[in-house]
Parts: structure tokens; C-alpha cells; sequence
């Protein structure tokens, strides 16, 4: 008997897996799995559950990899619902749930078609399927607890496909080849308070920032690369905590986002950050401190064989040519990248961390075609 990848979907929806919960869901996959005859085993790291699970041999040189999380954002206003978060309700064709886009169906499918490959046509190499439970969080002890275990215990995938909403509109239109980078600064500007009416005993910090942010804002980082389009910063608060309009603050804050694509680094982006407040400091007489997190570096698979044999797969199973993408968030596969080449293929995301979140089942059904027909190509 065939896994069914919507019965999974479901089992899974109804794990209330709320980052940094597990929730049952990982628990439910070792089980699976290890019934499947995978050998299973746990990289938990922090308090986070993961796992990998292996069918074949240790370090086979043609080793297919699939990776995917459980864990899923709050459900927000549960009373905005019109199904029950964690119900994996069927309506009309529709199956609702915390997680059912984002990306328990994906991680359904991938393992439905594993399950089903190795039982009927078990093949001459090894699959390894990598789920984490930290993914929607900090990710510090997701998928890269899992590789970092993977790479003390000899494990290793030669390719790997992660299973994230990928697709616009459509099952088939996109694949990400790569994905931008991502940082977030945080600034401090600091003068001296003082009455509003006597701006010469104070010194404003807000218009320093103001001076600040502007330029920043109005900077073009770039025109766009051969595979990505233009970088983008975006201001995300500015503000003093300051309640009173006769009283000129001794302080304000400010954030950006950017999210980059290969034309920049973090470390480049730091520098240009820096030197700008510099800037506005020496210009201004304002103290600024500053603090920057870099979420990820932007990378890239170039369009080759493992994108090639991804494309033929979804145009042979949904009629669609692929657009090879690089636009949207990041993902755990900016740290497979570091392992091996990866690309991501999965579902239409148009409601994922929404109210209602929702995933057609015919979809999901199509899904796990396409991954076995990866699957089954990649080992021909």
C-alpha cells in the first residue's frame, strides 16, 4: 500500500508544532520512517528536535537528500479561523491548518515518495531525509544542528531538494536556485535631553538619525545581478519613546532590513553601514552606536544538472516549465548550500503564516509524483 501524502499532511497539521515546539510531528516521521526500514536518528541540539533518516548505505556516493521543518508560526487570532488551526480540515478540496503550506505538506510528500521508492523499486544508492523543528525561529539549532551532526557521524547527501513553497500561483512555476541574503541594523543615536523651547541647551539626536536613515533609504545598492534583482533595504522602525512634545529626547532608535543579493556580502554591507554613520557622526556631533545581524549570506546553484533534473520532473508531471528564481525570504537552504549543491521545489505558498492557511490536496498529490519522478530519474 502506497503512503498517502494527504492522510500524512493531515497527521502532521494536527501536531500543534509551534516553533520551538515539536509537538509530536518529528516523532510521528522517525516512526514512519523507521517502519519504512530507514535508519533513524535524532540531532536534537538546544532543546530542538531533528532528524535524519537514511535508507541505504552510509556515504554512498549517490546519495539524494530532501530537507524540511515541522515547526510552524503561531496561528495568530484563532477566532479569525473558519477551520480549527490544528483540525487539518478537508473543505472542498482544501486541507486547513497551521503548517499545511508552510511546510508539512512538502515534508508529506517528500516522504510519501521516499517510503513508496525504496518499497517498490528500491534503488542502487542512498536517500537521506533531514527534518528540523527550528526553522521558523532563530534557526541556530535546526538544520544546521543537523549538518553539523551529519558531519561528525559521516553522513552526507550528494544533492538535495528542500521542500518550501516554491510555486507563485501554480504547482511546477518555480524553482529557487538560490535565495538573497539578509541582515538587519540597529541604530542608536544619543544627544542630550532638554525643553523643546531651549533647543540650544540640548542636543536633538532625532534629526541626526532622521539624516541618517534617509540616506540609507535613498542609497541604491545596485542594479540587479545576472540571477537576482536589485538589493532592497527596508526602514522597519524608527523611533524615541518619547511621549511629551516639550521635551527633546536624549535618544532615539532606528532598524533596516536589507535583503541582498551576489553582488554584496555582509561583511561588504557592515562596512558601507558603518562608514555612512560615521558619517552623519562627524556631520552632526551625535554619538550612534550601532549592532548588525546577518541572518545569511546570499548564494546560488547554477542552472546545471541538479536544476535540470528537478525542471524535467515537475514538466513532466504538471505540463509547466519552471522559472529558475531566486526571488523571496530565506530558507534552511542557505546552509545545505554549504554542503552540497541544493535547490527548492514545493507548493503554492499564497497562504502560508496567513489566517486559514490552506493546501490544495490534489496539489499535495502532485507533489509527491514529482519528487518520486526525481527521485527515480536521479538514480536511472
Amino acid at each position: 500500500m502506497s503512503c498517502d501524502p494527504v492522510d500524512l499532511t493531515a497527521h502532521l497539521v494536527r501536531c500543534p508544532s509551534v516553533t520551538p515546539e515539536e509537538g509530536g510531528a518529528i516523532s510521528l516521521l522517525e516512526a514512519l520512517l523507521t517502519e519504512a526500514g530507514f535508519e533513524c536518528f535524532r540531532a536534537d541540539r538546544g532543546g530542538i528536535s531533528n532528524l535524519v533518516a537514511r535508507w541505504g548505505d552510509k556515504g554512498h556516493p549517490k546519495t539524494f537528500g530532501f530537507n524540511g521543518h515541522t515547526d510552524v508560526v503561531p496561528v495568530g487570532d484563532e477566532a479569525a479561523w473558519t477551520q480549527p488551526p490544528f483540525g487539518a480540515e478537508i473543505v472542498d478540496g482544501w486541507l486547513y491548518g497551521r503548517g499545511a503550506t508552510d511546510m508539512k505538506s512538502g515534508v508529506a510528500a517528500f516522504v510519501a515518495a521516499a517510503v513508496d521508492l525504496v518499497a517498490d523499486a528500491p534503488p542502487e544508492g542512498a536517500i537521506v531525509i533531514t527534518v528540523t523543528g527550528d526553522e521558523e525561529a532563530d534557526a541556530t539549532d535546526g538544520t544546521t544542528a543537523i549538518l553539523d551532526w551529519m558531519s561528525s557521524h559521516g553522513e552526507a547527501m550528494s544533492v538535495c531538494v528542500v521542500g518550501e513553497p516554491t510555486s507563485p500561483a501554480k504547482l511546477g512555476e518555480a524553482i529557487k536556485i538560490g535565495r538573497r541574503g539578509s541582515m538587519t541594523a540597529w541604530f542608536t543615536a544619543t544627544g542630550v535631553q532638554g525643553h523643546s523651547a531651549y533647543p540650544h541647551r540640548a542636543k536633538n539626536p532625532v534629526p541626526a538619525m532622521a539624516r541618517l536613515i534617509d540616506r540609507l533609504a535613498s542609497a541604491e545598492l545596485d542594479r540587479g545581478t545576472e540571477h537576482f534583482d536589485a538589493s532592497t533595504l527596508a526602514v522597519t522602525t524608527f523611533d524615541t519613546g518619547n511621549t511629551a512634545t516639550n521635551v527633546i529626547p536624549a535618544s532615539c532608535s532606528a532598524a533596516i532590513n536589507i535583503r541582498f543579493n551576489d553582488g554584496h556580502s555582509g561583511a561588504s554591507l557592515t562596512q558601507w553601514l558603518e562608514e555612512e554613520v560615521e558619517k552623519i557622526a562627524s556631520e552632526t556631533g551625535i554619538d550612534f552606536a550601532s549592532r548588525f545581524k546577518i541572518s545569511g549570506e546570499s548564494f546560488l546553484t547554477p542552472p546545471g544538472p541538479l536544476s535540470d533534473l528537478v525542471s524535467a520532473a515537475i514538466e513532466a508531471e504538471t505540463g509547466m516549465v519552471p522559472e529558475l528564481s531566486t526571488s523571496g525570504g530565506t530558507s534552511d537552504a542557505r546552509f545545505v548550500k554549504d554542503h552540497c549543491p541544493v535547490v527548492e521545489f514545493g507548493l503554492v505558498g499564497k497562504t502560508m503564516h496567513q489566517v486559514d492557511e490552506r493546501v490544495s490536496v490534489d496539489d499535495i498529490r502532485r507533489l509527491k509524483m514529482v519528487y518520486r519522478r526525481i527521485l527515480e530519474s536521479y538514480f536511472a
